[in-house]
């Protein structure tokens, strides 16, 4: 009895190390994620509160009286206390209602027109053409960043790899407007005319309708994360070429090829996962100026503009939205990684 007691007791240890690490991991990471989003919402509702001016006064503008003005904010919900208004806008955003534009026309998300609408609609097309800008930049970037990576690496110490290594540092350096400045310069308007310099698109047109028009925010978006992917994939591969399974398949004379593939970049991809993860949350930051540079009409450029029109339930949305990318991108990184682990990603 005492025996079996005692076995009782270790059993749900036992269960612990036998679960399977994603789903630890997911167990772990995913109540914090919440967590976090819960905090972001609570910040940024109350630093929207905080700015100075009203949003009734920012619809209606100088032409509002003070009867138009008191009529409003109880449109609005603003004559009730911090604390019912927040409630009331998480209780409808986790309904799928984020709420209504404040901007009733100019140069807000929603563009022109008279009557107000709702954030996701204004919200929605521009996430589109950004989520297609952030994922066609991230994947070239990978593929660039992850080549060139191996190429230096197994060229380590030769002209190329110092070359490389010098070049990308010197381009990581430099802030994303510089680099789309230049290539406007270069490429749009005074060495060559070959490329547009602005990416406008029209209302209701998906951005891989004319390819031409994303080629220089692609090219800057790759060119300011690639270098980070280079470097990490570099050394990581570098590391693994000098460990001891490595050297064994080089005496028992597999090709270089082989060596590389098979043995070497499955043990350099976890680290290198984990840059790329960070690329892509650096890309949802970035698209920011890249797209105001570019006059693109992604989410980055409409936040700029919602800050401008004190837009603020679209400041919200969109800031939250970020947010919510961000910590997902965190958690499926950590996934990622730890199955191209070979050591870490069995049960144990």
């Amino acid at each position: 009895m005492s025996e079996a007691a005692a076995g009782g007791g270790q059993a749900p240890a036992a269960v612990r190390r036998r679960a399977h690490p994603v789903r630890r991991l997911l167990i772990e990471r995913v109540p914090f994620g919440i967590l976090t989003l819960f905090a972001v919402s609570v910040i940024v509702f109350a630093a929207t509160q905080v700015l100075p001016g009203n949003a009734a006064y920012a619809v209606l503008g100088h032409s509002a009286t003070p009867a138009s003005l008191h009529a409003l904010e109880r449109q609005l919900g603003l004559n009730r206390s911090a604390v019912a208004q927040y409630w009331h806008w998480l209780s409808s955003l986790l309904q799928g209602h984020p709420g209504m534009s404040l901007v009733a026309g100019g140069s807000g998300l929603g563009g022109g027109g008279a009557a107000q609408q709702s954030v996701a609609s204004l919200v929605g097309p521009r996430l589109g053409n950004s989520a297609f800008l952030v994922a066609v930049s991230g994947v070239l970037g990978t593929f660039i960043g992850v080549g060139l990576g191996l190429w230096a690496a197994i060229r380590r110490d030769r002209p190329v790899d110092h070359v490389l290594s010098i070049v990308l540092l010197t381009v990581a350096a430099l802030p994303e407007f510089v680099v789309a400045i230049a290539l406007v310069l270069v490429f749009a308007s005074v060495v060559l005319h070959v490329l547009p310099g602005v990416s406008v698109l029209a209302p209701g047109e998906p951005p891989w309708r004319d390819l031409k028009l994303l080629v220089l925010p692609v090219a800057t978006l790759v060119l300011v994360t690639a270098p980070y992917t280079f470097r990490m994939a570099r050394a990581a591969t570098i590391e693994a070429l000098e460990s001891d399974y490595v050297e064994m398949a080089r005496l028992k004379g597999l090709s270089v090829k082989r060596v590389l593939f098979r043995h070497a970049l499955p043990n350099a991809l976890a680290p290198t996962i984990q840059v790329i993860g960070l690329n892509f949350l650096y890309l949802a930051g970035g698209i920011v100026v890249v797209e105001f540079v570019f006059d693109y009409p992604g989410i980055g450029q409409g936040l700029v503009n919602a800050v401008s029109d004190r837009d603020i339930p679209t400041i919200q949305f969109t800031v939250l939205l970020l947010a919510t990318f961000y910590v997902c991108m965190n958690i499926v990184t950590d996934v990622i990684a730890l199955m191209a682990s070979p050591r870490r990603r069995l049960a144990r």
